[in-house]
């Protein structure tokens, strides 16, 4: 039996918002509902979900701030933004603000399902047992677990999101080799459509952020391929 999963879901727009509990409690999560982005962050610092949902337009505060936020003080919980613009700086915006996944409305359940699975690390199918296995990586002067999703540079460390700690776990076990953008999108966002393209380059720069540390590491971008972890 799968562990629940709690979803904080900040949305002004409440037939979309009663249509969202009603389906994802049926299928076992435990929902909060928040109306304006003011209400979600107070939410979000009481109750400590395991995953936020995020509309971008909304009252008071709206998602791009709440997110803001909310990353300063928590880095680690999967935010998803749900939105009805198609610009993609506003997709990139949301990235870049420490978002780690985005639909766009009109969206199917069960997408957003399985996307909230992904996001907390809890897919339905079992994980290979080498992943589960997996300890330490070592990363130039860095150690990495991809497990527990932290990064360690001279004892000190920080907590990837799961996909940031995914991409780099397969960096990681094909050190020197180029990893297809392409596997890496289908296997952590479903498909290689050009929005996810971009979110895939933007998690990539922050992965670069978070090793610069130690300047021998380099995260190259093969254009039209993939991506190769030196050190």
């Amino acid at each position: 039996m799968m562990e629940e999963i709690r979803v904080l879901l900040a949305e002004d727009e409440q037939t979309l918002a009663m249509i969202i509990k009603d389906t994802l409690e049926a299928q076992g999560f435990v929902l909060t509902l928040a109306r304006d982005g003011a209400e979600a962050l107070r939410l979000f610092c009481t109750q400590k979900p395991d995953v936020l949902v995020a509309d971008v337009m909304m009252p008071r505060m709206d998602g791009f701030e709440l997110v803001r936020r909310i990353r300063l003080s928590d880095q680690k919980t999967p935010v998803l933004f749900l939105t009805a613009r198609s610009a993609i700086d506003d997709v990139v915006q949301g990235f870049e603000l420490g978002a780690n996944d985005y639909l766009k409305k009109p969206f199917g359940m069960q997408e957003l399902i399985v996307r909230l699975r992904a996001l907390v690390g809890r897919n339905s199918m079992q994980q290979p047992v080498s992943m589960k296995q997996t300890e330490w990586m070592e990363v130039g002067q860095y150690l990495f677990n991809p497990t527990s999703q932290r990064l360690e540079y001279a004892g000190q460390g920080v907590e990837l999101s799961y996909r940031e700690s995914e991409i780099l776990r397969r960096l990681c076990e094909h050190q020197k080799e180029v990893v297809s953008s392409q596997s890496i999108l289908l296997e952590l966002w479903g498909d290689d459509s050009f929005f996810n393209q971009r979110s895939l380059h933007v998690f990539i720069t922050k992965l670069r952020h978070k090793l610069a540390k130690d300047e021998r590491i380099r995260i190259v971008n093969v254009r039209g391929v993939g991506y190769k972890l030196l050190t």
